[in-house]
C-alpha cells in the first residue's frame, strides 16, 4: 500500500503540473506491472477531480485503461464536476461518456444510473445533450428524432410522466450509435424518470440562454440610441444612400 501511495502523490502530482499523459502513463504501468485489481484499488484512492482529468483526454484512436477500469461510482463523482472546466463546446463531456459508458464489458444503465443518483447528475446529462435540445424534444414528444412540424412545441411534465411508459417507436438497434440517440432512448424506455428530469434541466438551460441573448440584444438596441457623429457622415455612414444600399444588401 506504501507503494501505492508513492503512486498516488506521483500521479497527482503529474496532473496539478498539467501532464495529463504522463500521470496516465504512470497509472497504466501500475496496470502492466500488478494487475488491473491494482489499478482499481488505486483509482477508488484518487480525488474525483484527478481521476476526471485523466479520462476526460479521451482518444479515440486508443483505448485507455483507465476508462476501460473506472467504476460507474466513480464516473459518476468525476462526471458531475466536469462542469467545473466551463468547457462550453462539451467535446470532452460527450467523448468520455460516449467512451466509458458503451465500452465494451460495460451495462449502460449501471452508469446512467450512478449518475442520476448524485445530486448534478441530471445537470450533467443536460449538458450532454445541450447541442441536441431540439431533437431530444421531438424524441420526447414523438417518439423520433426527427423534426416535424410541430417543431418547438414541449409537452408538460405530467404529459412526459403520461408518455413514460410508451412503446418505441424507434427500435434500439435502429440507433445504436454509441452516441447521444443511443443515450436519449436509453434514459427514456430504461430510466425514464431520470430522462424527464434530465429534459426539464435541459430545458431551464436552454430558456436562461435565450433569455440572456435576448437581454444582451435589447441593450445593443438602447445603446444604439440614432445619433449620428460627425465623422460617420465622412464615412457614408449616415447618408440616405447608404442606408438604402445596406437594406437591399441584406435582403
Amino acid at each position: 500500500m506504501t507503494k501505492h501511495l508513492a503512486l498516488i502523490e506521483k500521479t497527482q502530482s503529474l496532473i496539478a503540473a498539467g501532464d495529463i499523459v504522463g500521470a496516465e502513463a504512470a497509472l497504466v504501468a501500475l496496470a502492466d506491472d500488478e494487475g488491473d485489481a491494482a489499478l482499481m484499488v488505486v483509482l477508488e484512492q484518487l480525488p474525483p477531480k484527478d481521476v476526471l482529468a485523466v479520462i476526460r483526454e479521451y482518444d479515440n484512436s486508443k483505448e485507455s485503461v483507465v476508462s476501460l477500469l473506472v467504476t460507474p461510482a466513480q464516473f459518476a463523482r468525476a462526471v458531475v464536476i466536469e462542469k467545473l472546466y466551463k468547457d462550453l463546446t462539451r467535446t470532452h463531456l460527450r467523448g468520455m461518456v460516449n467512451a466509458v459508458i458503451f465500452r465494451e464489458d460495460a451495462d449502460p444503465l449501471e452508469f446512467l444510473t450512478a449518475i442520476g443518483d448524485l445530486e448534478g447528475g441530471s445537470e450533467a446529462l443536460a449538458d450532454y445533450f445541450s447541442d441536441q435540445w431540439s431533437r431530444v424534444e421531438a424524441f420526447a414528444r414523438s417518439g423520433s428524432f426527427e423534426l416535424a412540424d410541430e417543431y418547438g412545441k414541449m409537452l408538460s411534465q405530467s404529459a412526459l410522466l403520461a408518455s413514460a411508459y410508451e412503446r418505441p417507436r424507434v427500435q434500439l438497434d435502429e440507433i445504436a450509435d454509441q452516441d447521444w440517440m443511443q443515450l436519449a432512448w436509453l434514459l427514456r424506455y430504461e430510466l425514464p424518470d431520470l430522462f424527464i428530469e434530465m429534459l426539464m434541466v435541459l430545458r431551464a438551460k436552454g430558456t436562461a440562454h435565450k433569455t440572456a441573448s435576448d437581454e444582451e440584444d435589447e441593450e445593443d438596441v438602447q445603446d444604439d440610441d440614432g445619433k449620428v457623429e460627425p465623422g460617420d457622415t465622412d464615412r457614408g455612414k449616415a447618408t440616405p444612400t447608404a442606408r438604402e444600399s445596406d437594406e437591399e444588401s441584406a435582403i
